[in-house]
């Protein structure tokens, strides 16, 4: 089982984070970020999910700055507070610098590795581009990643959409294949958030295939 811990960011604050070690030896760490819903059930239950299959994984509580330990849930109520939280509350590049300090505190333990949904997948996108210390990256159906295509990835990234996802447009993906020739960027025949079994857009064949090359993904690079 996991456990609460804090980890100190470069101006002193202290941000809560859901950790998970393995059972036995260590393959490394997965930083995993969290959707607009914070660190709830679901993204514990990722962060179990890796430590099952031998990896350290730490999900920072990237809101902690505006409302200390947030979950929400996946009601109309819950998203809308989500979005306002994620897009207008928290600050892009203090969220980057927290990350740069999650990031260095898990490469203490190990080669690090960056997972992240909705939200998080936009940030996992930024790591990729932005943070030192990233080894591999995997985003998940990321929003607005097509209005950030000036930052390039520096370490190996894959990349997950879902083809019937309004929220992230066909010819968003495009674009993100146009400008990354060289990532593999996977579309499922699923909707936004497949991943999250929790929520009714969750599809199994699809959250399972993308954990699979996820997986294949960290073991060749972490």
């Amino acid at each position: 089982m996991g456990e609460q811990i804090s980890i100190t960011m470069q101006d002193g604050f202290e941000l809560g984070a859901y950790h998970s070690a393995p059972s036995g030896q260590s393959k490394g760490v997965v930083v995993v970020i969290q959707e607009i819903f914070g660190v709830n059930g679901h993204i514990r239950e990722v962060v179990e999910g890796y430590a099952e299959r031998g990896y350290q994984a730490i999900a920072p509580a990237l809101f902690d700055r505006i409302e200390p330990d947030l979950q929400l849930g996946y009601t109309e109520a819950d998203m809308g507070k989500g979005i306002e939280l994620a897009f207008q509350g928290l600050e892009m590049a203090q969220t980057m610098k927290d990350l740069q300090s999650v990031v260095d505190h898990a490469a203490a333990q190990g080669a690090v590795g960056v997972v992240g949904y909705c939200f998080g997948g936009l940030l996992t996108y930024l790591s990729a581009c932005q943070l030192s210390g990233v080894t591999a990256a995997s985003s998940y159906y990321g929003g607005g990643i097509s209005g950030v295509l000036d930052n390039q990835p520096q370490c190996p990234l894959i990349m997950h959409f879902g083809e019937l996802d309004a929220h992230i447009p066909m010819a968003d993906v495009e674009k993100i294949k146009a400008a990354n020739p060289n990532i593999p960027v996977h579309v499922y025949a699923a909707d936004h958030g497949f991943n999250c079994d929790h929520r009714a857009s969750y599809n199994e064949p699809a959250a399972g295939l993308a954990l699979e090359r996820t997986l294949a993904h960290f073991a060749e690079h972490l």
